[in-house]
């Protein structure tokens, strides 16, 4: 069986399934390489936020590219 590849969309770009999970986790990557400096400017940062923020940030670069 062949699975079949899901679409779905960014702004007006429909994006492969595989290519947005290579995003979120090259976004996560990235957040968790960047988060201990950032931790160390605002220790009451967590994690969670700090990522959450990331992927926020960088769909709305993404929409305004578009």
């Amino acid at each position: 069986m062949k699975a079949k590849m899901q679409q779905t969309s960014v702004g007006d770009n429909p994006v492969s399934g595989n290519q947005q999970v290579r995003r979120e986790i090259q976004t996560f990557l990235q957040a968790l390489n960047s988060y201990p400096d950032r931790f160390a400017r605002n220790p009451s940062i967590t994690f969670e936020e700090y990522c959450s923020r990331m992927v926020r940030t960088i769909k709305t670069e993404s929409r305004r590219r578009v």
